[in-house]
């Protein structure tokens, strides 16, 4: 079973990555660099934490390790082909990014590696605000449905094989951060389908 939940999980992120990477590289989505950059650095932060916590291993939180490959490579394929609604504001840069990496200077100050581990789990949801914010105002979803399900599923399968209470904090977090996002998603979805016969209705302004 450990070794399904480990192929299972670096198979479904590698098919996750090469997907959303041709939808980058092709322009038919623009996901929030932001984003990606706090989930590389959270990420690492993330599994950081995790190994110093008890004697475990790359493999005993699989999803962790995996995800640092995944987010890195989004990420710089977003910096080399998104659009400029993909960059960084003054809230992302100053609320975010300094509070993650205050939160490593701290943890490698205090080395109290499960209250570092929670406040990142923290800022891995904060992450998320800046395409929460797109998606809210917006009526044409900027997300790829194929790689958020995917990204609701891994954590899913890492859960078989995960040791420890932070691996499993890892994943729970992972799973209902992707699926209120594809909850979102399917929101923005239907307000464009419903506002597409308004304007058609009503015709050009």
């Amino acid at each position: 079973m450990k070794l399904f939940s480990i192929v299972a999980v670096c198979v479904t992120n590698l098919l996750i990555g090469a997907r959303y990477v041709w939808l980058i590289r092709k322009g038919r989505i623009s996901p929030a660099l932001a984003m990606w950059v706090f989930f590389t650095i959270a990420v690492v932060g993330s599994l950081l934490t995790y190994l110093g916590d008890g004697e475990f291993g790359l493999l005993d939180n699989i999803l962790n390790t995996a995800d640092v490959l995944l987010v890195g490579f989004v990420s710089v394929a977003i910096a080399l082909w998104g659009d400029r609604s993909t960059r960084f504001s003054r809230f992302d840069y100053y609320g975010c990014l300094i509070a993650v990496v205050a939160i490593l200077i701290i943890w490698a100050v205090t080395r109290e590696h499960a209250a570092a581990h929670g406040a990142i789990q923290a800022i891995l949801v904060i992450a998320y605000f800046p395409v929460v914010r797109r998606l809210w105002r917006s009526d044409r979803n900027t997300e790829s449905f194929t790689m958020w399900v995917g990204l609701l599923v891994a954590p899913i399968f890492s859960l078989l094989s995960s040791r420890g209470t932070l691996a499993t904090v890892y994943a729970a977090r992972a799973i209902a951060s992707s699926g209120f996002l594809l909850v979102l998603m399917m929101r923005t979805r239907l307000r464009g389908r419903r506002a597409r016969p308004r304007v058609a209705r009503n015709g050009p302004m």
